[in-house]
Protein backbone atom coordinates (compact mmCIF):
# COMPACT_ATOMS: atom_id res chain seq x y z
CA UNK A 1 0.00 0.00 0.00
CA UNK A 2 1.58 3.45 -1.29
CA UNK A 3 -0.57 5.66 0.65
CA UNK A 4 -4.14 5.65 2.17
CA UNK A 5 -7.07 6.68 -0.57
CA UNK A 6 -10.34 5.60 1.42
CA UNK A 7 -10.52 6.75 4.88
CA UNK A 8 -11.10 3.05 6.49
CA UNK A 9 -7.48 1.93 4.27
CA UNK A 10 -5.77 4.16 7.32
CA UNK A 11 -6.34 1.55 9.63
CA UNK A 12 -5.11 -1.20 7.42
CA UNK A 13 -2.07 1.09 6.57
CA UNK A 14 -1.13 1.74 10.00
CA UNK A 15 -0.96 -2.73 10.65
CA UNK A 16 1.12 -2.85 7.32
CA UNK A 17 3.76 -0.07 8.68
CA UNK A 18 3.04 0.56 12.58
CA UNK A 19 1.33 -2.04 13.88
CA UNK A 20 -0.06 -1.51 17.60
CA UNK A 21 -0.27 -3.52 20.75
CA UNK A 22 -2.07 -0.18 22.16
CA UNK A 23 -3.76 1.47 19.57
CA UNK A 24 -6.52 3.55 21.16
CA UNK A 25 -7.30 3.28 25.11
CA UNK A 26 -10.41 4.64 26.20
CA UNK A 27 -12.92 4.32 28.53
CA UNK A 28 -15.59 1.96 29.33
CA UNK A 29 -17.22 3.52 32.37
CA UNK A 30 -14.52 4.49 34.24
CA UNK A 31 -12.06 1.93 32.94
CA UNK A 32 -9.46 2.73 30.75
CA UNK A 33 -9.47 -0.24 27.96
CA UNK A 34 -6.87 -0.47 25.06
CA UNK A 35 -7.79 -2.34 21.99
CA UNK A 36 -4.55 -3.28 19.56
CA UNK A 37 -4.37 -2.34 15.67
CA UNK A 38 -5.40 -6.09 15.25
CA UNK A 39 -8.28 -5.55 17.52
CA UNK A 40 -9.94 -2.54 15.84
CA UNK A 41 -9.85 -4.38 11.98
CA UNK A 42 -11.10 -7.36 13.17
CA UNK A 43 -13.93 -5.60 15.24
CA UNK A 44 -14.31 -3.24 12.17
CA UNK A 45 -14.57 -6.33 9.45
CA UNK A 46 -17.15 -7.92 12.15
CA UNK A 47 -19.16 -5.09 12.40
CA UNK A 48 -19.37 -4.44 8.77
CA UNK A 49 -20.77 -8.04 8.23
CA UNK A 50 -23.39 -6.95 10.90
CA UNK A 51 -24.71 -4.24 8.96
CA UNK A 52 -24.74 -6.05 5.97
CA UNK A 53 -27.14 -8.88 7.73
CA UNK A 54 -29.09 -5.77 8.88
CA UNK A 55 -29.59 -4.94 5.15
CA UNK A 56 -27.15 -1.88 5.12
CA UNK A 57 -26.88 -1.21 1.52
CA UNK A 58 -23.58 0.94 -0.19
CA UNK A 59 -25.04 4.41 0.01
CA UNK A 60 -27.16 4.01 3.04
CA UNK A 61 -26.90 6.71 5.86
CA UNK A 62 -26.24 5.49 9.57
CA UNK A 63 -25.91 7.90 12.32
CA UNK A 64 -23.12 8.24 15.13
CA UNK A 65 -23.38 10.00 17.99
CA UNK A 66 -21.42 9.75 21.27
CA UNK A 67 -20.67 12.51 24.03
CA UNK A 68 -17.31 11.06 25.06
CA UNK A 69 -14.97 10.05 22.34
CA UNK A 70 -14.39 6.12 22.48
CA UNK A 71 -12.86 3.45 20.37
CA UNK A 72 -16.30 2.20 19.36
CA UNK A 73 -16.85 5.25 17.56
CA UNK A 74 -14.28 4.78 15.30
CA UNK A 75 -14.60 1.23 14.69
CA UNK A 76 -18.51 2.07 13.85
CA UNK A 77 -16.89 4.61 11.11
CA UNK A 78 -14.42 2.80 9.64
CA UNK A 79 -17.05 -0.41 9.51
CA UNK A 80 -19.72 1.95 8.02
CA UNK A 81 -17.78 3.47 5.02
CA UNK A 82 -16.28 0.09 3.92
CA UNK A 83 -18.70 -1.21 3.10
CA UNK A 84 -19.61 1.66 0.82
CA UNK A 85 -22.50 2.89 3.46
CA UNK A 86 -21.97 7.05 4.23
CA UNK A 87 -21.90 7.73 8.55
CA UNK A 88 -23.59 11.16 9.65
CA UNK A 89 -22.00 11.97 12.88
CA UNK A 90 -24.56 13.72 15.01
CA UNK A 91 -23.31 16.15 18.13
CA UNK A 92 -24.22 15.07 21.33
CA UNK A 93 -25.71 18.18 22.84
CA UNK A 94 -27.85 19.37 19.65
CA UNK A 95 -31.73 19.21 20.76
CA UNK A 96 -34.35 16.86 20.03
CA UNK A 97 -35.66 18.82 17.40
CA UNK A 98 -32.25 18.96 15.60
CA UNK A 99 -31.66 15.02 15.82
CA UNK A 100 -35.16 14.75 14.45
CA UNK A 101 -33.94 17.13 11.54
CA UNK A 102 -30.58 15.86 10.79
CA UNK A 103 -32.00 11.95 10.99
CA UNK A 104 -34.73 12.51 8.29
CA UNK A 105 -32.73 15.15 5.71
CA UNK A 106 -30.32 12.17 5.89
CA UNK A 107 -32.63 9.28 5.61
CA UNK A 108 -30.85 7.47 8.61
CA UNK A 109 -31.62 4.06 8.43
CA UNK A 110 -30.19 3.25 12.24
CA UNK A 111 -28.33 5.39 14.70
CA UNK A 112 -25.41 3.77 16.98
CA UNK A 113 -25.10 6.07 20.54
CA UNK A 114 -22.75 5.86 23.35
CA UNK A 115 -25.22 5.52 25.73
CA UNK A 116 -28.63 5.84 28.08
CA UNK A 117 -29.32 9.27 28.03
CA UNK A 118 -28.84 9.72 24.19
CA UNK A 119 -30.45 6.65 23.45
CA UNK A 120 -33.83 7.99 25.47
CA UNK A 121 -33.22 11.44 23.23
CA UNK A 122 -33.21 9.22 20.05
CA UNK A 123 -36.33 6.62 20.74
CA UNK A 124 -38.24 9.35 21.81
CA UNK A 125 -38.32 10.95 18.43
CA UNK A 126 -37.79 7.65 16.66
CA UNK A 127 -41.84 7.62 15.62
CA UNK A 128 -41.25 11.14 14.23
CA UNK A 129 -37.64 9.61 11.78
CA UNK A 130 -39.33 7.61 9.25
CA UNK A 131 -36.79 6.16 7.38
CA UNK A 132 -34.96 5.31 11.31
CA UNK A 133 -35.65 1.49 11.29
CA UNK A 134 -33.60 0.93 15.18
CA UNK A 135 -31.37 2.50 17.73
CA UNK A 136 -27.82 0.42 19.05
CA UNK A 137 -25.83 1.51 22.29
CA UNK A 138 -21.99 1.52 23.00
CA UNK A 139 -22.65 1.16 26.68
CA UNK A 140 -25.13 -2.19 27.85
CA UNK A 141 -28.24 -0.52 28.60
CA UNK A 142 -31.63 -1.90 29.19
CA UNK A 143 -34.13 -2.34 26.73
CA UNK A 144 -31.58 -1.68 23.91
CA UNK A 145 -29.58 -3.11 21.38
CA UNK A 146 -25.99 -3.10 22.21
CA UNK A 147 -23.63 -2.66 19.35
CA UNK A 148 -21.87 -5.85 20.14
CA UNK A 149 -24.97 -7.55 18.51
CA UNK A 150 -23.47 -6.90 14.89
CA UNK A 151 -20.91 -9.84 15.59
CA UNK A 152 -23.19 -12.67 16.00
CA UNK A 153 -25.38 -11.07 13.25
CA UNK A 154 -22.36 -10.95 11.22
CA UNK A 155 -21.79 -14.23 11.04
CA UNK A 156 -24.30 -15.12 8.27
CA UNK A 157 -22.50 -12.90 5.90
CA UNK A 158 -19.32 -13.98 4.35
CA UNK A 159 -16.07 -11.92 4.42
CA UNK A 160 -15.79 -12.02 0.80
CA UNK A 161 -18.65 -9.92 0.62
CA UNK A 162 -16.99 -6.96 2.36
CA UNK A 163 -14.13 -7.50 0.56
CA UNK A 164 -16.03 -7.25 -2.44
CA UNK A 165 -18.00 -3.77 -1.52
CA UNK A 166 -14.67 -2.10 0.11
CA UNK A 167 -12.74 -2.95 -3.71
CA UNK A 168 -15.41 -0.96 -5.19
CA UNK A 169 -15.32 2.14 -2.91
CA UNK A 170 -13.86 5.07 -5.08
CA UNK A 171 -11.54 7.81 -3.61
CA UNK A 172 -14.31 10.59 -4.85
CA UNK A 173 -17.04 8.58 -3.46
CA UNK A 174 -19.59 9.85 -0.17
CA UNK A 175 -17.87 8.66 2.60
CA UNK A 176 -19.58 11.28 4.82
CA UNK A 177 -22.62 14.18 5.77
CA UNK A 178 -21.72 16.78 8.31
CA UNK A 179 -24.17 18.56 9.38
CA UNK A 180 -22.72 22.11 10.11
CA UNK A 181 -23.95 23.43 13.49
CA UNK A 182 -24.92 26.83 12.13
CA UNK A 183 -24.91 30.12 13.73
CA UNK A 184 -28.15 30.79 12.55
CA UNK A 185 -31.19 28.67 10.20
CA UNK A 186 -31.14 24.90 10.27
CA UNK A 187 -28.12 22.39 10.09
CA UNK A 188 -26.61 21.91 6.40
CA UNK A 189 -25.24 18.56 5.29
CA UNK A 190 -21.85 18.46 4.12
CA UNK A 191 -20.96 16.38 2.03
CA UNK A 192 -17.31 15.24 2.32
CA UNK A 193 -16.03 12.54 -0.14
CA UNK A 194 -12.81 9.77 1.00
CA UNK A 195 -10.54 11.93 -0.62
CA UNK A 196 -11.50 15.40 0.73
CA UNK A 197 -10.87 13.88 3.87
CA UNK A 198 -7.94 11.70 3.26
CA UNK A 199 -6.30 14.59 1.23
CA UNK A 200 -6.13 16.86 4.16
CA UNK A 201 -4.76 14.27 6.85
CA UNK A 202 -2.03 13.62 4.57
CA UNK A 203 -1.32 17.27 3.76
CA UNK A 204 -1.53 17.97 7.47
CA UNK A 205 1.20 15.47 8.80
CA UNK A 206 4.32 17.90 7.61
CA UNK A 207 2.68 20.37 10.04
CA UNK A 208 3.11 18.29 13.17
CA UNK A 209 6.06 18.27 15.05
CA UNK A 210 8.83 15.11 14.09
CA UNK A 211 7.17 12.25 16.09
CA UNK A 212 8.73 8.98 16.30
CA UNK A 213 6.20 6.77 14.67
CA UNK A 214 4.78 3.95 16.09
CA UNK A 215 5.68 5.19 19.34
CA UNK A 216 4.20 8.58 19.80
CA UNK A 217 0.88 9.05 22.11
CA UNK A 218 -2.38 11.69 21.94
CA UNK A 219 -4.98 12.62 23.54
CA UNK A 220 -8.42 13.39 22.01
CA UNK A 221 -11.23 14.89 23.54
CA UNK A 222 -13.05 17.48 21.30
CA UNK A 223 -16.01 15.72 19.69
CA UNK A 224 -15.68 13.46 17.00
CA UNK A 225 -18.13 14.44 15.58
CA UNK A 226 -16.91 17.66 14.10
CA UNK A 227 -14.63 17.25 11.01
CA UNK A 228 -11.66 18.88 12.60
CA UNK A 229 -10.96 16.25 15.45
CA UNK A 230 -11.95 13.16 12.91
CA UNK A 231 -9.91 14.22 10.44
CA UNK A 232 -7.01 13.84 12.75
CA UNK A 233 -8.05 10.31 14.06
CA UNK A 234 -7.17 9.73 10.41
CA UNK A 235 -4.21 11.46 10.52
CA UNK A 236 -2.81 10.00 13.98
CA UNK A 237 -3.91 6.13 13.01
CA UNK A 238 -1.41 6.74 9.74
CA UNK A 239 1.35 7.61 11.48
CA UNK A 240 0.91 5.44 14.45
CA UNK A 241 0.02 7.57 17.09
CA UNK A 242 -1.19 5.64 20.26
CA UNK A 243 -4.70 7.88 20.93
CA UNK A 244 -5.97 8.32 24.23
CA UNK A 245 -10.02 9.35 23.71
CA UNK A 246 -11.02 11.42 26.38
CA UNK A 247 -14.42 13.54 26.35
CA UNK A 248 -14.39 17.47 27.59
CA UNK A 249 -15.80 17.08 30.94
CA UNK A 250 -12.86 14.97 31.91
CA UNK A 251 -9.37 17.09 30.52
CA UNK A 252 -7.94 17.97 33.60
CA UNK A 253 -8.31 13.98 34.84
CA UNK A 254 -7.52 12.63 30.91
CA UNK A 255 -4.46 14.68 30.35
CA UNK A 256 -2.81 13.29 33.91
CA UNK A 257 -3.16 9.70 32.45
CA UNK A 258 -2.50 10.07 28.77
CA UNK A 259 0.58 12.84 29.35
CA UNK A 260 0.29 13.37 25.38
CA UNK A 261 2.95 14.53 23.19
CA UNK A 262 0.45 16.32 21.42
CA UNK A 263 -3.95 16.97 21.23
CA UNK A 264 -6.32 19.49 19.66
CA UNK A 265 -8.51 22.54 21.62
CA UNK A 266 -10.11 25.48 21.00
CA UNK A 267 -9.46 29.11 22.34
CA UNK A 268 -12.15 28.85 25.18
CA UNK A 269 -9.69 26.22 26.97
CA UNK A 270 -7.05 27.41 26.52
CA UNK A 271 -8.02 30.91 27.43
CA UNK A 272 -9.12 28.84 30.86
CA UNK A 273 -6.08 27.42 31.05
CA UNK A 274 -4.76 30.82 31.24
CA UNK A 275 -6.88 31.93 33.44
CA UNK A 276 -6.19 29.03 36.15
CA UNK A 277 -2.53 29.40 35.77
CA UNK A 278 -1.90 33.30 35.92
CA UNK A 279 -4.54 32.97 39.38
CA UNK A 280 -2.64 30.34 40.90
CA UNK A 281 0.24 32.09 40.23
CA UNK A 282 -0.15 35.68 41.58
CA UNK A 283 -1.99 34.10 44.63
CA UNK A 284 2.00 33.39 45.90
CA UNK A 285 3.25 36.06 48.03
CA UNK A 286 6.65 37.30 47.81
CA UNK A 287 9.60 35.72 45.93
CA UNK A 288 7.44 33.20 44.35
CA UNK A 289 5.17 36.33 43.33
CA UNK A 290 7.68 38.26 41.79
CA UNK A 291 9.38 35.04 39.72
CA UNK A 292 5.95 34.45 38.56
CA UNK A 293 5.27 37.71 37.38
CA UNK A 294 8.57 38.19 36.08
CA UNK A 295 8.30 34.53 33.92
CA UNK A 296 4.66 35.28 32.86
CA UNK A 297 5.98 38.97 31.31
CA UNK A 298 8.40 37.28 29.96
CA UNK A 299 6.68 34.91 27.93
CA UNK A 300 3.93 37.58 26.62
CA UNK A 301 7.18 38.99 24.64
CA UNK A 302 7.62 35.60 22.76
CA UNK A 303 8.22 36.07 19.35
CA UNK A 304 9.33 32.43 17.33
CA UNK A 305 12.90 31.43 15.42
CA UNK A 306 14.50 33.46 18.09
CA UNK A 307 13.80 37.22 17.10
CA UNK A 308 13.91 38.68 20.42
CA UNK A 309 18.06 37.39 20.42
CA UNK A 310 20.39 35.19 22.80
CA UNK A 311 19.55 37.08 25.83
CA UNK A 312 16.10 37.07 25.71
CA UNK A 313 16.25 32.95 24.80
CA UNK A 314 18.66 32.83 27.65
CA UNK A 315 16.20 34.77 30.37
CA UNK A 316 13.22 32.28 29.06
CA UNK A 317 15.24 28.96 29.67
CA UNK A 318 15.33 29.99 33.29
CA UNK A 319 12.20 31.02 33.19
CA UNK A 320 10.60 27.63 31.68
CA UNK A 321 13.12 25.82 34.07
CA UNK A 322 12.20 27.62 37.46
CA UNK A 323 8.72 27.99 36.70
CA UNK A 324 6.60 26.95 33.38
CA UNK A 325 8.47 23.11 34.21
CA UNK A 326 5.82 23.46 37.08
CA UNK A 327 3.03 24.49 34.91
CA UNK A 328 3.66 22.22 32.45
CA UNK A 329 3.69 18.84 35.56
CA UNK A 330 0.36 20.45 36.98
CA UNK A 331 -1.30 20.18 33.59
CA UNK A 332 -0.03 17.03 32.42
CA UNK A 333 2.20 18.20 29.36
CA UNK A 334 5.46 17.36 30.40
CA UNK A 335 5.97 15.38 27.10
CA UNK A 336 3.83 17.72 25.18
CA UNK A 337 5.51 18.56 21.85
CA UNK A 338 2.75 20.37 20.30
CA UNK A 339 -1.31 21.57 20.63
CA UNK A 340 -3.25 22.60 18.08
CA UNK A 341 -5.89 24.97 18.19
CA UNK A 342 -8.53 25.52 15.90
CA UNK A 343 -12.22 26.22 15.49
CA UNK A 344 -12.41 30.12 16.37
CA UNK A 345 -9.78 33.03 16.40
CA UNK A 346 -7.01 32.51 19.14
CA UNK A 347 -5.37 35.69 20.99
CA UNK A 348 -2.44 36.21 19.91
CA UNK A 349 -1.06 37.33 24.00
CA UNK A 350 -1.83 33.66 24.53
CA UNK A 351 -0.07 32.39 21.67
CA UNK A 352 2.51 34.06 22.74
CA UNK A 353 2.49 32.67 26.21
CA UNK A 354 1.93 29.16 25.88
CA UNK A 355 4.69 29.03 23.49
CA UNK A 356 6.90 30.96 25.73
CA UNK A 357 6.24 28.49 28.55
CA UNK A 358 7.09 25.26 26.27
CA UNK A 359 4.02 24.70 25.50
CA UNK A 360 3.73 25.12 21.38
CA UNK A 361 0.09 26.38 20.72
CA UNK A 362 -0.10 26.14 17.07
CA UNK A 363 -2.98 28.00 15.21
CA UNK A 364 -4.52 26.68 12.47
CA UNK A 365 -8.04 27.59 10.01
CA UNK A 366 -10.69 25.66 7.94
CA UNK A 367 -14.33 24.66 7.86
CA UNK A 368 -16.46 21.53 7.47
CA UNK A 369 -16.69 22.75 4.56
CA UNK A 370 -12.63 22.33 3.42
CA UNK A 371 -12.39 19.09 5.32
CA UNK A 372 -11.69 21.10 7.71
CA UNK A 373 -7.67 22.14 7.12
CA UNK A 374 -6.64 25.04 4.72
CA UNK A 375 -3.69 26.69 6.81
CA UNK A 376 -1.79 25.71 10.01
CA UNK A 377 1.18 27.18 12.25
CA UNK A 378 4.06 24.77 12.75
CA UNK A 379 7.51 24.99 13.97
CA UNK A 380 8.92 21.82 12.18
CA UNK A 381 10.46 23.99 9.82
CA UNK A 382 11.66 27.98 10.58
CA UNK A 383 9.71 30.82 9.98
CA UNK A 384 6.55 29.15 9.37
CA UNK A 385 4.85 30.30 12.88
CA UNK A 386 3.53 33.89 13.52
CA UNK A 387 1.25 34.65 16.25
CA UNK A 388 -1.53 36.21 15.58
CA UNK A 389 -1.93 34.13 11.97
CA UNK A 390 -3.45 30.81 11.00
CA UNK A 391 -0.53 29.87 8.89
CA UNK A 392 0.48 29.24 6.08
CA UNK A 393 -1.57 27.11 3.46
CA UNK A 394 -0.93 23.56 3.37
CA UNK A 395 0.21 21.54 0.20
CA UNK A 396 -2.15 21.03 -2.61
CA UNK A 397 -4.63 24.12 -1.74
CA UNK A 398 -5.08 27.29 -3.05
CA UNK A 399 -6.32 30.62 -1.60
CA UNK A 400 -7.06 33.95 -3.03
CA UNK A 401 -8.75 37.00 -1.49
CA UNK A 402 -11.99 38.05 -3.31
CA UNK A 403 -12.36 41.96 -4.03
CA UNK A 404 -14.90 42.21 -0.99
CA UNK A 405 -12.08 40.49 1.19
CA UNK A 406 -13.27 37.48 0.99
CA UNK A 407 -11.34 34.20 1.72
CA UNK A 408 -11.97 31.73 -1.46
CA UNK A 409 -10.52 28.68 -1.07
CA UNK A 410 -9.72 25.85 -3.95
CA UNK A 411 -8.29 22.44 -3.11
CA UNK A 412 -8.81 18.28 -2.98
CA UNK A 413 -10.09 18.92 0.40
CA UNK A 414 -13.35 20.97 -0.66
CA UNK A 415 -16.85 19.38 -0.26
CA UNK A 416 -18.76 17.54 -2.76
CA UNK A 417 -21.58 19.88 -1.42
CA UNK A 418 -24.23 20.49 0.43
CA UNK A 419 -26.88 17.38 1.21
CA UNK A 420 -30.15 17.73 -0.91
CA UNK A 421 -29.54 21.63 -1.31
CA UNK A 422 -28.25 22.62 -4.56
CA UNK A 423 -29.23 25.86 -4.26
CA UNK A 424 -27.02 26.48 -1.23
CA UNK A 425 -24.03 25.02 -2.74
CA UNK A 426 -24.12 27.14 -5.95
CA UNK A 427 -24.43 30.13 -3.80
CA UNK A 428 -20.94 28.92 -2.07
CA UNK A 429 -19.22 26.76 -4.93
CA UNK A 430 -18.14 29.03 -8.08
CA UNK A 431 -15.56 27.03 -10.42
CA UNK A 432 -14.19 25.02 -7.60
CA UNK A 433 -13.77 27.72 -5.49
CA UNK A 434 -15.02 27.56 -2.51
CA UNK A 435 -16.84 31.00 -0.71
CA UNK A 436 -15.51 30.81 3.07
CA UNK A 437 -17.63 33.48 3.77
CA UNK A 438 -14.24 34.81 6.47
CA UNK A 439 -12.68 38.05 5.73
CA UNK A 440 -8.85 37.68 5.62
CA UNK A 441 -5.79 38.76 4.40
CA UNK A 442 -2.14 37.44 3.33
CA UNK A 443 0.93 38.86 4.40
CA UNK A 444 4.23 37.21 4.12
CA UNK A 445 2.48 33.98 3.29
CA UNK A 446 0.67 34.42 6.38
CA UNK A 447 -2.96 34.26 6.62
CA UNK A 448 -4.74 36.14 8.73
CA UNK A 449 -8.69 35.98 9.80
CA UNK A 450 -10.06 39.34 10.28
CA UNK A 451 -14.20 38.24 10.63
CA UNK A 452 -17.01 36.89 9.61
CA UNK A 453 -18.54 38.17 6.77
CA UNK A 454 -22.28 37.71 7.52
CA UNK A 455 -21.23 39.15 10.92
CA UNK A 456 -20.24 42.64 9.89
CA UNK A 457 -22.58 45.69 11.06
CA UNK A 458 -22.93 48.88 10.39
CA UNK A 459 -23.76 51.43 13.16
CA UNK A 460 -26.50 54.31 11.84
CA UNK A 461 -23.51 56.27 11.11
CA UNK A 462 -22.46 53.98 8.22
CA UNK A 463 -19.19 53.02 9.81
CA UNK A 464 -18.63 48.94 9.33
CA UNK A 465 -17.61 47.35 12.85
CA UNK A 466 -16.23 43.73 12.38
CA UNK A 467 -17.29 42.49 16.01
CA UNK A 468 -14.92 39.39 16.52
CA UNK A 469 -12.29 41.31 16.19
CA UNK A 470 -13.02 43.23 19.16
CA UNK A 471 -14.57 40.77 21.22
CA UNK A 472 -11.37 38.79 21.22
CA UNK A 473 -9.18 41.81 21.94
CA UNK A 474 -11.84 42.19 24.97
CA UNK A 475 -11.13 38.31 25.72
CA UNK A 476 -7.92 39.42 26.60
CA UNK A 477 -9.21 40.80 30.31
CA UNK A 478 -8.90 38.06 32.73
CA UNK A 479 -12.08 39.03 34.07
CA UNK A 480 -14.08 38.60 30.71
CA UNK A 481 -15.03 34.83 29.66
CA UNK A 482 -17.59 35.34 27.22
CA UNK A 483 -18.29 38.59 25.26
CA UNK A 484 -20.87 39.56 22.27
CA UNK A 485 -20.17 43.43 20.78
CA UNK A 486 -23.84 44.51 19.14
CA UNK A 487 -24.89 47.45 17.55
CA UNK A 488 -26.07 47.21 14.16
CA UNK A 489 -28.12 50.35 13.21
CA UNK A 490 -27.55 51.76 16.07
CA UNK A 491 -24.88 55.20 17.03
CA UNK A 492 -22.68 53.25 18.70
CA UNK A 493 -21.48 49.33 19.79
CA UNK A 494 -22.07 48.03 22.90
CA UNK A 495 -21.79 44.60 24.55
CA UNK A 496 -22.85 41.95 26.29
CA UNK A 497 -20.20 40.62 29.05
CA UNK A 498 -20.39 37.15 30.38
CA UNK A 499 -17.59 37.84 33.42
CA UNK A 500 -14.96 35.63 34.64
CA UNK A 501 -16.95 35.06 37.68
CA UNK A 502 -13.58 32.98 39.19
CA UNK A 503 -11.28 35.87 39.51
CA UNK A 504 -14.41 39.19 39.36
CA UNK A 505 -15.19 37.84 42.22
CA UNK A 506 -11.60 37.24 44.12
CA UNK A 507 -10.98 40.49 43.25
CA UNK A 508 -14.52 41.89 44.61
CA UNK A 509 -13.91 40.46 48.07
CA UNK A 510 -10.27 42.02 48.00
CA UNK A 511 -12.03 45.32 47.68
CA UNK A 512 -14.61 44.90 50.13
CA UNK A 513 -17.63 44.41 47.95
CA UNK A 514 -20.14 42.13 49.55
CA UNK A 515 -20.56 39.43 47.17
CA UNK A 516 -23.68 37.60 47.27
CA UNK A 517 -25.63 34.96 46.09
CA UNK A 518 -28.07 36.41 44.10
CA UNK A 519 -25.36 38.07 42.21
CA UNK A 520 -26.26 41.92 43.11
CA UNK A 521 -22.54 42.50 43.61
CA UNK A 522 -21.99 42.98 39.65
CA UNK A 523 -23.81 46.12 39.66
CA UNK A 524 -21.51 47.34 42.23
CA UNK A 525 -20.12 50.82 40.96
CA UNK A 526 -16.51 49.62 42.38
CA UNK A 527 -17.12 46.49 39.86
CA UNK A 528 -18.77 48.29 36.56
CA UNK A 529 -16.07 51.04 37.04
CA UNK A 530 -13.04 47.86 37.17
CA UNK A 531 -14.56 46.62 33.94
CA UNK A 532 -14.70 49.89 31.98
CA UNK A 533 -11.34 50.18 32.95
CA UNK A 534 -10.76 46.88 31.35
CA UNK A 535 -12.59 47.80 28.10
CA UNK A 536 -10.84 51.10 28.10
CA UNK A 537 -7.74 49.74 27.79
CA UNK A 538 -9.02 47.55 24.72
CA UNK A 539 -10.70 50.44 23.34
CA UNK A 540 -7.58 52.64 22.46
CA UNK A 541 -6.89 49.89 19.91
CA UNK A 542 -9.89 51.12 17.60
CA UNK A 543 -11.28 53.35 15.81
CA UNK A 544 -13.54 55.87 17.70
CA UNK A 545 -16.47 54.09 15.41
CA UNK A 546 -15.11 50.73 16.39
CA UNK A 547 -15.31 51.51 20.69
CA UNK A 548 -17.78 49.55 22.87
CA UNK A 549 -19.27 52.17 24.77
CA UNK A 550 -21.65 50.37 26.71
CA UNK A 551 -22.14 47.14 28.56
CA UNK A 552 -23.73 44.96 30.35
CA UNK A 553 -22.76 42.21 32.64
CA UNK A 554 -24.51 39.04 32.60
CA UNK A 555 -25.47 36.75 35.60
CA UNK A 556 -24.93 33.47 33.57
CA UNK A 557 -23.26 32.45 30.63
CA UNK A 558 -24.13 31.79 27.06
CA UNK A 559 -24.22 28.28 26.65
CA UNK A 560 -26.03 25.43 24.50
CA UNK A 561 -28.92 24.23 25.85
CA UNK A 562 -30.26 28.18 25.36
CA UNK A 563 -29.52 27.96 21.84
CA UNK A 564 -26.96 30.84 22.35
CA UNK A 565 -23.52 29.03 21.12
CA UNK A 566 -22.93 26.08 18.76
CA UNK A 567 -21.50 22.47 19.71
CA UNK A 568 -18.05 24.35 18.36
CA UNK A 569 -18.60 27.30 20.76
CA UNK A 570 -19.65 29.67 18.32
CA UNK A 571 -21.80 32.60 19.60
CA UNK A 572 -25.56 32.01 17.52
CA UNK A 573 -25.79 36.24 17.43
CA UNK A 574 -29.35 36.88 16.33
CA UNK A 575 -30.37 33.73 19.28
CA UNK A 576 -28.39 35.68 21.94
CA UNK A 577 -29.90 38.99 21.35
CA UNK A 578 -33.41 37.39 21.36
CA UNK A 579 -32.24 36.34 24.93
CA UNK A 580 -31.14 38.96 25.97
CA UNK A 581 -33.15 41.52 24.14
CA UNK A 582 -34.22 43.54 27.47
CA UNK A 583 -30.63 44.24 28.43
CA UNK A 584 -30.25 45.50 24.70
CA UNK A 585 -32.79 47.80 25.06
CA UNK A 586 -31.61 49.35 28.28
CA UNK A 587 -27.93 49.87 26.48
CA UNK A 588 -29.34 51.67 23.83
CA UNK A 589 -32.88 53.17 25.59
Amino acid sequence: MISPKRLFDFVYYQQERYPLETMITSKTGSEWVSISTNDFIDQMNKASRGLLALGVKPGDRVALITHANRHEWDIMDHAIMQIGAVDVPIYPTMTPDDCEYILNHAEARYCFVSNEELFQKIKSIQPKCASLIEVYTFDHVAGALNWSELFALGNAVESAEVERLSKEVKEDDLATIIYTSGTTGLPKGVMLSHRNISSNAINCEERLPLLEKGKSHCLSFLPVSHIYERMLHYMYIANGIHMYLGGMDTIKDDLAVARPHIFTGVPRLFEKFYDGIYQKGMANTGIKKKLFSWAHDLALQWEPDGANGAWYEFQLGIARKLVFSKVKAALGLTEIRAVASGSAALQTRLAKFFNGAGIPVLEGYGLTETSPVISVNTLRKPHMLRPGSVGKVIADVEVRIAEDGEILCKGPNVMIGYYREPEKTAEVLMDGWFATGDIGEIKDGFLRITDRKKELFKTSGGKYVAPQVVENAMKESIYIEQIIVIGDGQKFPAALIVPEYVALKAWAEREGVAVDQELKWLQDVRVIKMIEGEISKVNSRFGNWEQVKAFRLLPRAFTIDAAEITPTLKLKRKQICANWKAEIDAIYN
